[in-house]
């Protein structure tokens, strides 16, 4: 029982660490691009507190807006629950 729990031990870090790492910043869908190239918008959710608002047709990206000590930004810039700033255009795909 002794000899098995470290075998286990070693086969599960060895999983673990086989793990592929995604880059989180790369679009990965039809038309992949870096998501630094995308336009956000700002959507103010029922609190008033702000998101940025990426709209890329298939696939949409959203976080919290934070200042610099990590706090959620509640700016007003417009009412509850309303999106300021995407660009609607159509996008083809």
């Amino acid at each position: 029982m002794t000899f098995t729990k470290p075998i286990l031990f070693l086969a599960l870090a060895a999983g673990i660490s086989a793990c592929d790492k995604q880059d989180l910043t790369v679009d990965r869908a039809i038309d992949s691009h870096h998501l630094s190239t995308l336009e956000a918008g700002i959507w103010i959710d029922p609190r008033g507190c702000d998101h940025w608002i990426i709209d890329d047709g298939v696939e949409g990206y959203l976080t919290t807006r934070l200042d610099r000590y990590g706090r959620p930004v509640c700016s007003g810039v417009a009412p509850p629950e309303t999106a300021v700033g995407l660009n609607r255009g159509w996008d083809p795909i």
